[in-house]
């Protein structure tokens, strides 16, 4: 129904343009005549006034055709720029040509100067008829735009600010959304100009005082190409007025089409973190997985999954994806048979707690890289099943690695977290177990180099701070905090996932990577900040202040006080000295944790300690 409505519509408007243009057709030839003889209709030879009273069939005819070749009944007027002004000059240049043909060949008896005069008139009525559109939409728009658009600011007066404004104006959803009442831009040899019709009124130091000037609710940042420090920077500022933020996407995107004003989108949380994103030439060092069969264990995970994508771009042999939820496993293979046609991937349901299924795995594909991203990993759960965080994070660890290096792997490669450090969680203290199995079979296995990857919290991953944010601002509040002093390091999904496939390139066997994260964040500010960025003010959604949980830290660190540091190429990965242990004690004191845990002991977190040494946790957690 939608198609046909929209057809008549279609239909209607090319009939309007059609009968408007035939009167244009007939007034620019009457006009010829009358401009010519200096507005005297008495002095018109008759015999001229006669010539164009008999060729005006034929001339509406041939001009109606012309004009359609030269699609002026197919453009969409409200968006007609220099293309479609030019299509107006060249149809109304080709109606010239046609009737001087016509004087010459057929007779047409017409003063020499007429078919000069009638294409000026010609063009002129025209581009009248096509672009009068335009001007009776933006007087529309000036007209209606105070009263239902939202006051709006625009930062940044290049290009993107031009298109925005463009779009602003032409969109049928955009118009009774938004009223551009200013621009800041920080070029001094820009202030006081206009961009479409709207001022430049100062830098961004002048952003509060605008606002309060213009009365402006919302405001949109439109530079596509600007560093996240300086996004950063202006989003410190904006985050202090009540107004509610948003950007605009790439500024290609803007160009192509693919994208229009509908599809401004709020800030992210992740344009505060201050610092650009990591990038990592990943096509000159992941030769190392082109070519072989890599196996990725809590594949369907945030973790695991983004490995399957990067892995999958770079044309390995065969890629394995593990993992005991179904869910998560079907919709990685979905995304990547769709996105990776040639990949040849296998999907498998399995628990790395089951050591036969883990072995029959690795006899069947016998992949060459493994990584280990499998694990129980949500801290406040493990401390109320100690047992099954290590069932899952220590022995699924070690049945998967000795599996591995028991059927040929080159690199085996744990992923693992800063709560390892000095561990207060049993999630963490389990993590740095998995490190101590990984060194001590680095040592016992020697066609296989195991190496693990230590960084901090991932931003937007499953379980997260930022997703429970968000989910709380949009039921209203309150958002909660654990403490107003506890703070965490941040890295991006890609930018974790992308340093680790860079460490697996590294790896030459027992060492511990360590991820620089950056300057550590308050868990505070982020709240603070996601809820200003929403739209709303601390009046609106509470802020409440929980307690910290069992084995929460107020900090985390990225190395124990006996590990040092040691550079690698890539300044953003750095080598945790191992540390030395008695591995044969380990493999004692492993033997009786996996007695206690089977037996779900209630103990199990002093067996945990007699393995590491710098746990610490409550008594009565």
């Amino acid at each position: 129904m939608g198609k046909l409505v929209n057809s008549k519509a279609y239909k209607l408007r090319v009939l309007v343009l059609v009968v408007f243009d035939i009167i244009v057709i007939q007034l620019s030839a009457f006009f010829g005549l009358y401009i010519r003889y200096d507005f005297k209709f008495g002095d018109m030879d008759p015999k001229f006034l006669h010539s164009v009273l008999v060729y005006a069939p034929v001339n509406t005819l041939i001009t109606i055709i012309i004009f359609l070749l030269f699609r002026l009944y197919s453009s969409i007027w409200k968006y007609a720029s220099v293309d479609e002004m030019l299509n107006i000059v060249f149809s109304c240049a080709f109606c010239f040509l046609i009737e001087i043909i016509e004087m010459i060949f057929f007779g047409y008896t017409v003063p020499r100067s007429h078919p000069f005069i009638y294409a000026i008139v010609l063009l002129t009525g025209t581009v009248i008829v096509r672009f009068g559109y335009r001007f009776l939409r933006a007087f529309r728009y000036d007209a209606i735009g105070t009263k239902g658009g939202m006051a709006t600011m625009i930062i940044g007066g290049g290009q993107a600010a031009a298109m925005l404004i463009k779009e602003i104006k032409t969109s049928e959803f955009a118009k009774y959304n938004y009223k551009v009442r200013c621009i800041i831009d920080d070029d001094e040899k820009k202030l006081g100009k206009y961009v479409s019709g709207i001022k430049i009124v100062g830098n961004r130091n002048t952003i509060m005082e605008n606002v309060k000037k213009y009365n402006i609710e919302m405001i949109i940042i439109a530079i596509p190409t600007a560093s996240n420090k300086v996004i950063r920077d202006i989003l410190d500022i904006c985050k202090e007025t009540d107004c509610k933020l948003k950007k605009i996407p790439g500024i290609y995107q803007l160009v192509n089409g693919s994208v229009s004003v509908n599809d401004i989108k709020n800030v992210e949380i992740d344009d505060l973190l201050g610092r650009e994103p990591i990038k990592v030439d990943l096509d000159s060092i992941m030769g190392y997985v082109s070519g072989q069969t890599v196996l990725v264990t809590g594949g369907g995970g945030s973790i695991g999954s983004e490995l399957c994508r990067q892995i999958a771009m770079h044309e390995p042999k065969c890629l394995i994806v593990v993992d005991i939820y179904e869910n998560n496993a079907y919709d990685i293979e979905q995304e990547l048979k769709d996105k990776f046609k040639e990949l040849n991937l296998v999907v498998l349901i399995a628990s790395v707690r089951n050591t036969h299924r883990m072995n029959e795995i690795f006899a069947k594909y016998r992949p060459d890289i493994v990584y280990h991203a499998a694990a129980h990993k949500h801290v406040p759960l493990m401390e109320n099943s100690p047992n099954e965080a290590i069932k899952n994070n220590v022995f699924g660890t070690y049945k998967t690695a000795v599996a591995a290096a028991e059927h040929g792997v080159k690199k085996f490669v744990l992923i693992s977290t800063d709560k390892a450090v000095n561990p207060t969680n049993i999630m963490g203290a389990s993590k740095r177990i998995c490190e101590m199995i990984i060194q001590m079979l680095n040592n016992e296995y020697e066609g296989t180099n195991f190496v693990a990857v230590r960084f901090g919290n991932v931003l937007g991953s499953n379980g997260s701070v930022i997703p429970l944010f968000k989910k709380q601002i949009k039921a209203g509040g309150p958002v909660t905090v654990t403490d107003p002093e506890i703070i965490r390091y941040f890295m991006t999904i890609p930018e974790a996932v992308s340093l680790v496939l860079q460490a697996g390139a590294y790896a030459k066997g027992g060492e511990i990577f360590v991820l620089d994260m950056g300057e550590p964040v308050k868990i505070l500010d982020l709240a603070k900040n996601l809820i200003r960025l929403s739209g709303y003010t601390e009046d609106d959604i509470e802020i409440k202040f929980t307690g910290l949980r069992p084995g929460e830290k107020l900090y985390e660190e990225l190395l124990m006080s006996e590990e040092g540091l040691k550079d690698t190429e890539n300044k953003l990965i750095h080598i945790g000295r191992p540390i030395e242990f008695d591995e044969e004690k380990l493999k004692s004191d492993l033997a009786k944790l996996k007695q206690a845990c089977e037996m779900d002991s209630l103990d199990v977190r002093q067996y945990v300690k007699e393995i590491v040494t710098t746990y610490h946790y409550k008594e009565n957690s």
